[in-house]
């Protein structure tokens, strides 16, 4: 390699290094947020035991509703798949209607999720939130829940 060419080299590799010790460090920030989630106590409803809950993560909102068996089969009588009608829907307490979602669930003993209507919420509200559950032969009987956005 020619002088110059290696001069050119040693001078750019030390340019480079007086570039990074002269740029300011960045911080990196972040902003985590808590989940918590707010729920009913579990309540009988057409023949299976059932919940709602409120999931905040910040000033967003999504309900769920819990669909499980209120009691342990009976010996020798195992559980039988059940058709279920699910709705489940939110709102801002002395506010906007969130939505509502009906679902069809076949149930048969496992403990069962459903999803409702999510949404952001402006702080220092309260949201709140029902479910249902019906099957042929039964009637709903909805469970509530509300819990406030914090700030």
């Amino acid at each position: 390699m020619n002088r110059s060419l290696k001069g050119l080299t040693v001078l750019a590799a030390g340019m480079a290094t007086a570039a990074l010790m002269a740029a300011p460090a960045q911080a990196t920030t972040t902003t985590t947020t808590a989940t918590f989630e707010t729920c009913s106590p579990w309540s009988l409803q057409s023949g299976l035991s059932t919940q709602v809950c409120a999931s905040v993560n910040g000033t967003n909102v999504q309900f769920l509703g819990r669909i499980a068996l209120a009691g342990p089969p009976s010996p020798g009588y195992p559980p039988q798949p059940q058709d279920l009608i699910t709705t489940i829907s939110g709102q801002v307490v002395g506010g906007a209607s969130l939505g509502s979602v009906n679902q069809g669930v076949n149930f048969l003993a496992s403990t069962v999720t459903v999803n409702g209507p999510s949404a952001t919420v402006p702080c220092n509200n309260v949201v709140s939130g029902t479910f249902s559950v019906a099957k042929f032969g039964w009637n709903p009987a909805p469970v509530s829940v509300s819990t406030p956005i914090p700030c």
